[in-house]
């Protein structure tokens, strides 16, 4: 099915002219990763693959220090000072936590964050020229946790009981909106706020037992995430309809999913931002990046197997359709 083009601002300008300029002759540049999963899987491998493209090359002039932050956030503060320890020449980090864990190590080394809101919530004082160490992309994911909702709902005709998972970090104005608003659909909504792994199978079940007949995975924190198959499983063998923040999720099974692609932010625009540190950018040179294209991907595939029935008007307004 159709596809709207996807557009950010940096778009996808690496180009081979621009990956053969030279690298200082003998020096390995080294780049630290706070990360929500391991370097192995795909948009990791995507993301570290891009380098290439600029001619850095692990092993050779490139070298990656890479920390898992998505089962066990109380490490942020002591990875980060290791990476700070290895003096890497810029420190890659996902989500407002670990951002700040690396801003309180060093206030030196280049940061380049993915986090929600670098803006509104302090990570950076502007977005066109970033003073102090800290740019990156700002996601803006949180704000459209209302819309998913009512797109979710405008998905299953009849819903009346929804559920929704937050990271224990959303703000309390952004959940009660979403209260108001599935008040405005005469839909009863209840909030499960995850601060770590183990607390998501248990709440998505007693959604259930509780009547809940679907699911809103907010976004923010890097925590449900790295444990989005975990969701996208659990819910499916309950017949969960969920909604997603990223349009790979509904790709990897989940019922749906609406935002811009996070792999073609961070395997793709990221890079580019370190290169250019790398290069001898000044952070305040480099500045903050934002999605500028959305798109509604539905899994049909999902759908038939919870035996759920999509409404006509939202499939024809989908971007991608999973058959």
């Amino acid at each position: 099915m159709k596809r709207r083009e996807f557009i950010t601002a940096l778009g996808v300008a690496a180009t081979w002219p621009f990956a053969a300029r030279a690298q200082d002759a003998g020096r390995t540049y080294r780049l630290g990763a706070l990360m929500g999963n391991p370097r192995d899987v795909p948009v990791n491998v995507a993301f570290l693959e891009q380098f290439r493209h600029y001619g850095f090359i692990e092993g050779q002039n490139f070298a990656v220090d890479w920390r898992v932050l998505g089962k066990d956030p109380n490490l942020f503060s002591q990875y980060a000072a290791e990476l700070v320890s290895a003096r890497v020449d810029v420190i890659a980090s996902a989500g407002e936590e670990a951002t700040r864990a690396a801003q309180q190590a060093t206030k030196t080394i280049p940061i380049v964050a993915l986090a929600d809101d670098l803006l509104g919530s302090g990570l950076v004082q502007s977005l066109a020229r970033p003073e102090g160490n800290t740019t990156g992309v700002s996601l803006l994911a949180i704000d459209l946790d209302g819309k998913r909702q009512d797109l979710l709902i405008e998905a299953l005709p009849g819903l009346r009981r929804l559920a929704a998972l937050t990271d224990a970090n959303n703000k309390a104005a952004k959940l009660e909106a979403l209260q108001d608003g599935a008040r405005a659909h005469k839909v009863k909504l209840s909030i499960y706020r995850i601060a770590k792994a183990e607390e998501i199978a248990p709440a998505i079940d007693t959604a259930h037992t509780s009547g809940a007949t679907a699911l809103n995975v907010c976004a923010g924190g890097v925590l449900l995430w790295a444990n989005r198959q975990l969701i996208i499983d659990r819910a499916a063998a309950l017949h969960l309809p969920t909604m997603h923040g990223w349009p790979e999720e509904a790709e990897e099974g989940a019922f749906a999913a609406y935002g811009p692609r996070l792999g073609e932010l961070f395997a793709e625009v990221m890079p580019q931002q370190i290169v250019k540190l790398f290069r001898g950018a000044k952070v305040a040179d480099v500045p903050v990046e934002q999605p500028t294209k959305f798109e509604l991907v539905i899994n049909l595939k999902t759908a038939k197997a919870m035996g759920v029935t999509v409404s006509a008007g939202l499939l024809a307004r989908a971007d991608k359709l999973i058959e």
